[in-house]
């Protein structure tokens, strides 16, 4: 949004742009994102306005729906917006909870979800009321604001779920006065293209053995494994040590169930893992904590990539003419992906923490 005396240039959530012309005569009123009326509303005028704002316009639109003449204008302030947007995290961080769904009872309101918390799996029973408020992620973003309401019979096993609310004293019930969820889809594959111009990259899936679009945005994120600790962790996911037996091996070697179970869908793991340091947390032959290892890694670029390249990523279901936009790319995976297909597999057994939105961490980071 841009702004002068005359009114301001306006992006509408749809995407188009509109010129808003503000003459004196009409209304304008700034408002808390919190509040549901105009009561406590302060009168403003144009001047007061700025970019980044989120404004509510009313008023005459020319025929070519180019240009409105205002009457009205409902005015949140960037900065007010962003308050709201941190008190609202830390509460999704302090009176949260969440993992992979695990089953749903819609007669009864309630949602049971596993989650990983210190290498245990965890089971909680989320209860829902007539009240709780419940939002479904859109196809084709990660982002808390473009969640859309939707029923609890959309809810479906192996989807992402955070809650807000109130938890038993043992942690096993959860009172949900929010939820929300969403599908999200692994990949494992080789890249094929990469278009820097149009921040996407084309990946055959070794699954499914067909081609995706993955496209980036500004909350994408884009790590790459440096060998050694990409060798690490293909050792670990086996239920091995580096220059050790496998962990938890029996007498025919095979690695524990914790490498050897398929993983749900899902994004940003949560747990504790530290390739080779000290106070690593991961168990023996456990899944490592990807967030963990993404956190220490500096940021990559597409031009960090190249052709042929092996990547691991978490993305949107997308669309089936859109292609996916990727939450988490991770390449260097090579290792990984050949030690075998249940090892890298293992990398998403437990729950993600999804960027862009409200929801914060998981409880095993609390």
């Amino acid at each position: 949004m841009s702004v002068d005396s005359a009114g301001f240039t306006l992006q509408t959530d749809s995407g188009t742009r509109l010129t808003v012309l503000l003459p004196s005569t009409a209304t304008v009123l700034r408002v808390a994102p919190d509040q549901k009326d105009l009561k406590s509303a302060t009168k403003i005028t144009a001047a007061d306005i700025s970019v980044g704002d989120r404004v509510l316009v009313r008023g005459h639109i020319s025929d070519d729906q180019k240009t409105l003449l205002a009457t009205s204008a409902i005015v949140m302030s960037k900065t007010d917006i962003a308050k709201k947007q941190e008190a609202e995290r830390a509460d999704w961080q302090k009176r949260g909870t969440g993992g992979l769904v695990s089953s749903v009872d819609p007669a009864t309101g309630t949602v049971t979800v596993s989650t990983t918390v210190f290498g245990t799996v965890k089971k909680v029973a989320i209860h829902t009321t007539k009240d709780t408020i419940l939002r479904r992620y859109a196809p084709d973003s990660v982002k808390f604001d473009d969640a859309k309401p939707a029923p609890l019979d959309q809810i479906n096993p192996g989807d992402q779920l955070r809650a807000r609310g109130t938890r038993s004293q043992d942690g096993t019930e959860f009172a949900a006065e929010e939820i929300v969820w969403g599908s999200f889809r692994n990949i494992a594959g080789t890249i094929s293209s990469i278009d820097t111009s149009q921040n996407t990259i084309s990946v055959m899936d070794l699954k499914t053995k067909k081609p995706v679009l993955v496209k980036f945005t500004s909350d994408s994120q884009l790590r790459k494994l440096p060998p050694q600790m990409a060798q690490m962790i293909a050792m670990r996911l086996k239920g091995g040590t580096p220059g050790g037996p496998p962990a938890g091996a029996g007498a025919s070697g095979a690695a524990p169930p914790a490498a050897s179970q398929a993983g749900a869908t899902g994004a940003r793991p949560a747990g504790a893992f530290s390739p080779g340091g000290p106070g690593g947390g991961g168990r023996p032959g456990g899944a490592p904590d990807l967030q963990q290892i993404l956190n220490r890694m500096p940021p990559s670029t597409l031009a960090d990539l190249q052709k042929g390249d092996a990547v691991m990523i978490v993305a949107t279901q997308g669309t089936a003419s859109g292609g996916v936009t990727a939450i988490t790319v991770l390449g260097g995976v090579e290792p990984i992906l050949a030690s075998s297909g249940s090892a890298s597999q293992a990398m998403f057994m437990t729950p993600w923490n999804l960027g862009g939105g409200a929801p914060g961490g998981e409880e095993a980071a609390q």
